[in-house]
């Protein structure tokens, strides 16, 4: 049976759609459209983790590994362990066992400051930057072939709908309330 152009047709369904359904007798007050959209929010999140842990695993990385690289990468390849300490959110310690680490995998260089002669630098190498685009490789291209199901101006509204969620988490984080 050919479809008509008038035709209704019911769209595609996912797993969250039977999930909201199974609560909305449970929760009568339950915003559907709210829950939908945290479920499918969460599943995606635990997806891309699982990804991007099996991409760093499959290019022999541990996460705190790669963590670091990226970090470091994200600096222009170069910072102070103090920085990178900031970014990943460490005790002194633990960013200098991770270092150490790199280090004897060839992935990092310790180089004297040139700001100050006291301090290092951490200089990402070659190979510590080959092995963080390669894991970095596997994740962007999930995240691309998901995300690539939807039309550019689909991509920027949904990347502007969750800035503005965002901005309003950031608001109660930060101690402010819009």
């Amino acid at each position: 049976m050919a479809d008509h152009p008038h035709q209704h047709r019911t769209p595609p369904r996912d797993w969250t759609d039977g999930h909201v359904e199974r609560w909305q007798p449970v929760l009568p007050d339950l915003d559907p459209d709210i829950e939908a959209a945290v479920t499918r929010m969460s599943k995606l999140t635990r997806h891309f983790r699982r990804v991007r842990e099996q991409g760093v695993a499959d290019y022999g990385l541990q996460k705190h590994e790669f963590d670091t690289l990226h970090e470091l990468a994200g600096r222009g390849g170069h910072a102070a362990p103090s920085d990178l300490r900031a970014d990943l959110n460490l005790a002194p310690a633990s960013v200098t066992g991770r270092l150490e680490a790199l280090e004897r995998r060839g992935f990092i260089v310790r180089t004297p400051s040139t700001a100050d002669r006291r301090k290092v630098d951490i200089v990402l190498t070659d190979a510590g930057r080959a092995a963080w685009q390669q894991a970095l490789d596997v994740v962007g291209r999930e995240e691309h072939r998901l995300l690539g199901v939807l039309s550019e101006d689909e991509r920027r509204t949904l990347s502007d709908l969750l800035r503005k969620v965002m901005l309003a988490q950031e608001a109660v984080e930060d101690g402010r309330s819009d």
